[in-house]
């Protein structure tokens, strides 16, 4: 059976969740070594490489006069100001913590595209991505011993990566995807290079930790082409919800590489999420069978 582009856009986005999960974990492994802007600048030199290699195998590279588009313009903005941020809050807290506070970022998306791009919302999927959002209020327990600077930063990413994503649906579609990865990485790597010498300068890494580098490079590239061909495939709303899913690879990767065991609350608050989640994918199935019908003419099954 044939799926929707909704639902194929949010099997993209969870395996663009499970990828970036990973690049955390090896960031913040490696983050002992190096400082955040080194890692941006080692990292992004492997996936500009194999990006552009790619890129060029598929005919996909553009005159770099298509940067000055308003709305790749604003994508790469987010990303690095997105980048940024969540990787000196990922540095500071514990990877399921820091998984946590991003998963306000379905919501933010579905208000922008309800504001802004006047996308319809049915008030089922608004309850399920209400309720994620319930549960991630749960795991982070906002207070005073809640939220540090750090948490705030974490929150600071959330917006930024609420206006990439945003933007990118905006891109005209003849732009491959492919090339808006391309200029994704090389901006990135830019500016890891630009805040290298106020974080410390540079220090020689270990070969174990090249060979990580070269790994989250790889995962990268994997994870944006994901990112972006589901975010220009399904509806926002639709394809949002299925961030979730990346913090339940924060909380097993936190468990097996750093020992942070989730607490009742966490594991509550997780259950919730991804149970908010499945559901909107339901939602969206029921949704996409019933425009079917109607436009056969016959009547829903099941409704």
């Amino acid at each position: 059976m044939a799926l929707s582009p909704n639902i194929r856009g949010s099997l993209l986005m969870a395996v663009s969740m499970a990828a970036f999960t990973v690049v955390d974990t090896i960031t913040k492994a490696v983050s002992s070594e190096m400082n955040i802007g080194q890692v941006m600048l080692v990292r992004g030199l492997f996936a500009v490489l194999l990006v552009a290699a790619f890129a060029y195998q598929q005919a996909a590279l553009r005159p770099l006069h298509t940067l000055m588009l308003r709305p790749v313009a604003l994508r790469v903005l987010g990303e690095i100001g997105g980048t940024i941020s969540f990787m000196v809050a990922l540095v500071h807290l514990p990877l399921a913590n820091t998984s946590a506070i991003l998963q306000a970022l379905p919501l933010a998306i579905t208000l922008g595209a309800a504001v802004i791009f006047r996308e319809p919302v049915g008030w089922r999927r608004w309850s399920a991505i209400v309720a994620g959002f319930i549960g991630v209020l749960i795991i982070v327990r906002p207070g005073l011993a809640g939220f540090s600077q750090y948490s705030l930063l974490a929150l600071v990413s959330v917006a930024f990566c609420a206006l990439r994503d945003l933007a990118t649906r905006r891109i005209p579609a003849k732009i491959p995807s492919l090339f808006i990865t391309l200029l994704t990485a090389v901006t990135v790597t830019t500016a890891g290079g630009v805040i290298l010498v106020p974080l410390g300068g540079w220090t020689p890494p270990s070969t174990g930790a090249l060979g990580l580098m070269a790994l989250a490079a790889v995962l990268l590239l994997i994870g944006y082409q994901c990112i972006i061909t589901a975010l220009r495939t399904g509806d926002i709303s639709a394809v949002a919800p299925f961030r979730y899913s990346a913090l339940l690879w924060a909380m097993l990767l936190g468990y097996l590489v750093f020992g942070d065991a989730p607490d009742v609350m966490m594991v509550t608050g997780a259950s919730i999420i991804v149970l908010s989640g499945l559901y909107a994918f339901y939602r969206e199935r029921i949704r996409h069978r019933a425009l079917a019908a109607e436009s056969s003419g016959l009547p829903p099954d099941g409704l």
